[in-house]
């Protein structure tokens, strides 16, 4: 069973490698999250 989880393995990587050849690499990053500034209640009401 082991055996077949490394062969699924290999294939997938072999998979990304070609897509990635053909296509070349990943062309769009993951977006990074921004934070938002929140306005503190407490600042709102002058407390």
């Amino acid at each position: 069973m082991d055996y077949l989880k490394e062969i699924i393995e290999k294939l997938k990587e072999l998979a990304q490698k070609l897509i990635e050849t053909v296509l070349g690499p990943n062309k769009e990053p993951e977006v990074e999250l921004i934070p938002i500034p929140v306005d503190d209640p407490q600042d709102y009401y002058g407390n």
